[in-house]
């Protein structure tokens, strides 16, 4: 095997983990929407209920079902609160069963469900589970194309330096020094933007918060600062660099947006 095909393999090796661990990391994020179908009386009705909104406008839930026999409604009240379940229902336009849910704060949240009934017989969509929807503001295009483009390479660049760290006959420190500032500039320059545009907020992690986003980038970034540090001066840090792209694998693996950011509802005034 050639040098030149040995690295264009493991450029190609390089991208597939990647994808894999950002594809793992949104589809088991709590605002990737809930999937399934429920059956009602012989009636079997497919669902994509979503978990996060923009704040801009109250929030469509629908579902789609070509039975006109069956109808349904909403239940929806603030989460983490006492309030009452408000009842809203559903209203149908052809297939399609649609109810609103009113718009919340930013990182504010609403625990819903969704009963269809038929024949006088009712199922809960989730069953005794209500689904948590948050709502955040409206990040602009110019901030959150360019995050999720860098932290995508940051990840990128970390997995090939990790790669790289395997063998000895590749340099890493060009692909240790772009993983550094890609990550900087995607997780603490663009990152904090997304997190203040969405909720409000610079930063909710250490030491102002548990939110896992912000803990794991600093995690991560501690890790690769020491790995650039370790080989300053040509110093042999293989060592240092395959346990940093570890350590960013693994965190990134963590779902994205969990224990993010929540509105108190106790702290706002009555």
């Amino acid at each position: 095997m050639t040098g030149r095909f040995r690295k264009i393999l493991l450029w190609v090796l390089a991208v597939v983990v990647t994808l894999a661990a950002a594809v793992y990391q949104r589809r088991t994020g709590p605002t990737y929407p809930m999937r399934g179908t429920a059956e009602i009386e012989g009636t079997v009705v497919p669902f994509r209920l979503i978990r996060s909104a923009e704040n801009i406008n109250d929030c469509e839930i629908a579902v789609k079902t070509a039975d006109p026999a069956v109808t349904g409604y909403i239940e929806h009240m603030r989460y983490k609160t006492d309030d009452p379940w408000t009842r809203v229902e559903l209203v149908r336009t052809g297939e399609t069963l649609a109810a609103l849910l009113p718009k919340q704060p930013q990182a504010g949240k609403l625990a819903y469900r969704v009963v269809l009934a038929k024949n006088g017989r009712e199922t809960a969509l989730t069953g005794d589970r209500p689904i948590i929807i948050r709502f955040k503001g409206v990040v602009p295009n110019a901030v959150q194309i360019p995050h999720i483009l860098i932290m995508f390479l940051a990840m990128l660049f970390s997995t090939r330096a990790g790669l790289a760290a395997l063998g000895r006959a590749q340099d890493s420190r060009k692909l240790v020094i772009w993983t550094c500032l890609l990550l900087f500039v995607g997780g603490f320059i663009l990152g904090p933007l997304m997190q203040y545009y969405g909720f409000g907020k610079f930063w909710t992690g250490i030491p102002f918060g548990t939110d896992l986003t912000d803990n794991k980038t600093l995690i991560a970034m501690i890790a690769w600062i020491a790995a650039l540090v370790a080989g300053r001066k040509g110093k042999n840090a293989r060592g240092w660099v395959l346990a940093a792209a570890v350590i960013l694998l693994l965190v990134y693996s963590i779902p994205h947006s969990l224990l993010g950011s929540e509105l108190d509802y106790s702290k706002l005034p009555k």
